[in-house]
């Protein structure tokens, strides 16, 4: 069972993306990340995502054992390149080329179904890892509302009638009583 990963667009050039991707090649998955922490390069951390990704779509979408996985095939290819420009002297243009990468990593068995899970199985911890974020879903809901109550009861109660009629009142006042300026000047948002 092959497992394909891909990263397009790297702004890494290809040149220096393929001596990462020469270095994992052909060893299992453990040992390319062990490999990769150690390696100094800046495509190092791109590369381990991207096997990351790999292994979980094997685990994930085809069962496949992560001790049983090994990168079979490791390439670099050229992505769209940016052409940018540096001035030089004599009022000249030199032309700079931003090179990107485009990796793909094919991740396969050692041994054929070793440690595999059947669809069944997968179909049943698909199912059981949504009944867990549902229930997660509403814990986070429950605690919300109850946050909300919580607060409502802590606010103060409305105030009485004759209070809020006589400061109704001097909103009515104030309101008559604005100059004609603060017609022209009034804050205009949206």
């Amino acid at each position: 069972m092959k497992v394909i990963a891909k990263m397009k667009n790297l702004r890494i050039a290809p040149r220096k993306t393929k001596l990462v991707a020469d270095l994992v090649r052909g060893l299992d998955t453990e040992e390319a990340l062990i490999q990769l922490d150690h390696c100094p390069k800046k495509t190092a951390t791109y590369m381990k995502k991207l096997i990351f990704s790999a292994m979980a779509n094997g685990e994930n979408n085809f069962g496949i054992d992560k001790k049983n996985m090994y990168i079979s095939e490791a390439f670099v290819g050229a992505g769209p390149v940016l052409k940018r420009w540096m001035p030089k002297a004599f009022g000249r243009a030199g032309r700079i080329l931003k090179r990107t990468s485009q990796i793909t990593v094919v991740i396969s068995e050692r041994i054929e179904g070793k440690g595999r899970k059947s669809p069944e199985q997968l179909e049943n911890e698909r199912k059981a890892r949504l009944e867990e974020k549902r229930k997660l879903e509403k814990e986070a809901r429950k605690n919300q509302e109850q946050v909300e109550k919580e607060e409502k009861k802590k606010k103060p109660s409305l105030k009485s009638s004759s209070v809020a009629k006589k400061e109704g009142e001097k909103d009515k006042n104030k309101s008559e009583k604005k100059s004609w300026a603060s017609k022209i000047f009034r804050r205009k948002s949206m």
